[in-house]
């Protein structure tokens, strides 16, 4: 197997590139239009064709060149809004090569959201990362993403791997187990009193440099 990672640094986001060397197939997760030739020329590397681009969410209404510019990549994309005229269902289970990647639908950081399972791991973008992505300082259905982390993530073996999509410390991965334990909207608190840390959160500021 081929499994890559791209960290933008000045945004934290992240990038995952998943490839059968057998099959010589291949899925993005989450990938960005400025990476688009960085993609492309990885793929080309390994001689892989790509499958799928699976975008866990996304935020085309403020940057409507996104997802045309992504069409570079040659394959069907995968989106909350996109399951339907795709004929996907939410559990669907899509091919590459030998390899299954398995949708599972987690609104709440977007009402659109999906992640991602594969093997051990789980590309969840933004469901964990509430107040790092640099597009939206805060969940835009709290009460949603509740109920998809406490009850679609949570339930996984503790010892699940979590990729986010945003991350400004650069730290990609971590546990179902660590996650469950420490995380600092979900952990240890009830449902009403998550609600009302997100409530005082900041409202969105976009910054100028990532448009």
């Amino acid at each position: 197997m081929y499994f890559r990672i791209l960290n933008n640094e000045a945004s934290g986001e992240l990038t995952y590139v998943l490839g059968d060397l057998d099959a010589r197939e291949a899925v993005v997760v989450d990938p960005h239009a400025c990476d688009s030739s960085v993609l492309l020329a990885l793929l080309a590397e390994r001689e892989l064709r790509l499958r799928w681009v699976l975008r866990t969410h996304h935020h085309d209404a403020l940057y409507p060149n996104e997802a045309k510019q992504l069409q570079r990549l040659g394959a069907p994309m995968v989106q909350g809004d996109t399951l339907k005229t795709l004929g996907l269902n939410e559990n669907a289970a899509l091919p590459f090569g030998f390899e299954q990647i398995k949708v599972i639908r987690t609104p709440g950081h977007t009402p659109d959201c999906l992640s991602f399972g594969w093997r051990d791991r789980l590309f969840c973008g933004g469901l964990l990362a509430v107040t790092a992505c640099p597009h939206q300082t805060r969940p835009l259905a709290p009460e949603d993403l509740w109920d998809s982390v406490n009850q679609r993530v949570f339930s996984l073996p503790d010892e699940t791997l979590l990729f986010t999509g945003h991350e400004p410390q650069s730290r990609a991965v971590s546990t179902v187990l660590e996650q469950r334990r420490w995380h600092p909207f979900f952990s240890g608190l009830t449902r009403d009193e998550f609600l009302a840390q997100v409530a005082a959160l900041p409202e969105t500021k976009l910054d100028p440099s990532l448009t």
